[in-house]
């Protein structure tokens, strides 16, 4: 009992350091609107691990690096996703924006030394979501949505209330939402999207 308190101790302290770390490279990275966003996305997404019974550090982490590729230029974007080997596709080139999420997953990996496939994966796949995500992958997706200094968004509170009950319920509200607004915009969809809110509206 004595070792395994003094493990969970050590992984603790790891953890609390590599979060220290982190935090400071995306104060370097990141304006400061987007890492007030990004510090709330990391506590929300904590306390969504904690009440569903994920990694609250895992979580944590991955909501501080879920943007890191957000304040690149559209160009290098594009110039990162070309080197990195990324599949580009039409609402990709439209809106090189919509690389960052993946873009974010290999420089975590890359750049600041994240191993950790679980956390890779849900900062990968913040943004278009994707069919079957694990509870951690979800927690990050409507973390990002939820934060508490998100401008009002189509059916935001309701997907805060719930987002502490059902994960997969808010999901569906997130994606109809989502879609829904980006549709009245005209603005690309990315493919993956529609196939994610298929994927959740079918389990509703």
């Amino acid at each position: 009992m004595k070792e395994h308190n003094e493990k969970k101790k050590t992984e603790t302290c790891t953890y609390e350091t590599q979060i220290a770390q982190l935090t400071e490279k995306m104060k370097e990275v990141l304006d400061h609107k987007r890492m007030r966003h990004t510090l709330s996305v990391a506590d929300t997404a904590a306390c969504l691990a904690m009440c569903h019974g994920a990694d609250p550090y895992k979580a944590y982490i991955a909501g501080l690096l879920h943007d890191c590729a957000k304040c690149l230029k559209n160009k290098k974007k594009l110039e990162l996703a070309k080197e990195y080997d990324l599949p580009v596709n039409d609402a990709a080139r439209e809106n090189p924006d919509l690389l960052h999420a993946a873009l974010g997953a290999e420089l975590a990996a890359r750049v600041y030394g994240i191993q950790d496939d679980e956390i890779l994966s849900a900062i990968r796949w913040h943004t278009t979501g994707k069919p079957d995500m694990t509870d951690l992958e979800m927690i990050v997706y409507i973390a990002d949505y939820i934060e508490i200094h998100r401008k009002p968004l189509p059916l935001l509170e309701k997907a805060r209330q719930s987002a502490f009950s059902d994960l997969e319920e808010c999901m569906c509200i997130i994606l109809e939402s989502t879609l829904s607004f980006l549709g009245k915009k005209g603005a690309a969809i990315d493919p993956v999207t529609n196939e994610t809110y298929a994927f959740y509206s079918n389990r509703a």
